[in-house]
């Protein structure tokens, strides 16, 4: 940044910098000789005895306070572990060294100190600093909480500002480092459970010559040196069972996909999904592995499966409600659709209803928004609705005796759609037909319809036995059990409009 365009802050900032290098100190030295984490050293001393003798430590962390009182003073310094006080002395820790610390440090720098351990009288951990070492001068100030009138503001509450300076916010606010640790453990526990169910972790590819496993639209690259269209994966599926054709029984992937569709609360244009597929299981199995895993993973990441998400207790202990989406809908909005089995009809019954459904939406299509608009916000405690139209369900085997629904379930919890699962289409020739009639769409202008890939379909040909899939976002995920309102919360790096 220019200097002109520096902040009075920012230049006195710069100032100290100059004077520390003219003194022939290094502000930003290759490495650090810690001993201890924060953490480590109050444990240290809690274990200590009265009469042992004093453990001497080096610990580092950024200066977040500092309390000056003439020859000796106070500071506080915090590494990811928590927060220890310095104590410092002219007399110990030499003079020139203590005026340096007095004029050339800030908060927000980060410093090493080497000392005894010791506690105060009022009885907090601190280290008597005998050597002080700047590690990495700041050049700019962190926001602090202000007060004004008689009220405490926080000076990086911004919402905006906050996604967009990530390592700030992260900086100053303890609860925001916190939902990223419980997102941590719940990628931990999801990869603990499955692999002890004998699930193979595996990874496919992100860049796919043909995009498929979801109604999506996708982002398009091209390879130069192949002079090749590629598509950023929406789903991870297809080849996730080219593997259970392979002879793989139990698969699993964790990773990023992507959605070139609209942002919201619940959107990302890249987001962490979960998907699993299981040999020789349907979609009832996969039901309760998936009731297992959730409270599992909140379990793990939590200590407990209840929570409270948007003020409502929810428990998500198994076994939990399996709804036909049927029975949900009908209970709901009055709407029995297989009364409706014209689209005209069914289109009549909505608007009736009061919505407003898409005039040329087919059967399916029309029963898929009633049901995000109207029973969706209704599923609070966990809930499978199952059984679903043929026509939004390009991939799942079609139910016996039913051609025009299939085996296929969506669970919610807090009013919101986690995951979905199906029993697989094993049938090549079924497959093929599928994707023949969700190309004509894609033809008719339905940017979301499902791309034929026969590759996949001649895996399909080889054999592949009866499979059980699920996926599932881990945004959304850790939006429930950190009680967040938006995806952007548990993003650490939220897609956002330019400033421009």
């Amino acid at each position: 940044m220019p200097e002109e365009q520096l902040t009075d802050q920012e230049q006195q900032r710069r100032a100290k910098l100059t004077r520390l290098r003219e003194a022939g100190i290094d502000p930003y030295p290759p490495r650090t000789k810690r001993t201890h984490t924060n953490a480590q050293a109050i444990a240290a001393l809690d274990r200590a005895t009265e009469d042992a003798e004093p453990l001497a430590v080096s610990v580092v962390g950024r200066l977040v306070s500092v309390r000056i009182m003439g020859k000796s003073s106070f500071a506080h310094i915090q590494d990811g572990s928590g927060r220890l006080q310095l104590y410092l002395r002219r007399d110990v820790l030499g003079e020139e060294a203590y005026d340096l610390f007095k004029r050339d440090l800030d908060l927000g720098d980060f410093v090493q100190a080497t000392g005894q351990l010791f506690r105060t009288r009022t009885g907090e951990p601190s280290v008597r600093a005998e050597e002080l070492q700047v590690l990495s001068k700041a050049l700019q100030p962190l926001p602090v909480t202000k007060e004004k009138d008689g009220q405490v503001f926080d000076a990086f509450s911004d919402k905006e500002q906050r996604y967009r300076q990530r390592y700030v916010d992260l900086a100053v606010n303890p609860e925001a480092r916190e939902i990223f640790v419980i997102r941590a453990r719940i990628i931990s526990a999801l990869r603990r459970f499955l692999d002890e169910r004998g699930f193979v972790e595996v990874e496919t590819p992100v860049l796919q010559p043909i995009y498929g496993g979801a109604a999506a639209r996708p982002f398009e690259t091209y390879h130069n040196q192949l002079k090749q269209k590629l598509y950023l994966r929406i789903s991870d599926e297809l080849y996730l069972k080219r593997l259970i054709v392979g002879g793989f029984e139990r698969v699993y992937e964790i990773g990023r996909d992507f959605r070139n569709e609209g942002v919201s609360f619940k959107h990302n244009p890249e987001f962490t999904q979960i998907e699993f597929y299981m040999a020789y299981g349907d979609y009832q199995k996969v039901m309760e592995l998936t009731e297992q895993m959730v409270a599992f993973a909140a379990q793990e990441a939590l200590g407990t499966t209840k929570i409270t998400y948007e003020g409502h207790e929810i428990d998500l202990a198994p076994p939990w409600r399996r709804w036909r989406l049927r029975d949900a809908v009908r209970e709901i909005t009055g709407i029995d659709y297989e009364e409706h089995r014209d689209p005209a009809s069914l289109h009549q019954a909505i608007v009736q209803m009061g919505g407003t459904p898409e005039r040329k939406a087919n059967w399916g299509k029309l029963i898929d928004p009633t049901l995000i608009n109207y029973v969706e916000p209704h599923l609070i405690q966990p809930t499978f609705l199952h059984d679903y139209p043929l026509e939004v369900s390009p991939l799942a085997k079609k139910k016996p005796g039913q051609d025009h629904i299939v085996e296929r379930f969506e669970f919610f919890i807090g009013g919101m759609e986690l995951g979905n699962a199906f029993s697989e289409i094993n049938d090549p020739l079924d497959q093929r037909d599928r994707f023949m009639a969700s190309s004509e769409a894609l033809a008719s202008g339905d940017d979301e319809a499902h791309p034929l890939d026969e590759d996949y379909i001649n895996a399909l040909s080889y054999g592949m036995p009866p499979t059980g899939g699920f996926g599932m976002g881990v945004d959304r995920l850790t939006m429930l059990f950190t009680g967040r309102d938006t995806l952007r919360e548990v993003i650490l790096f939220p897609h956002l409009r330019s400033k421009e």
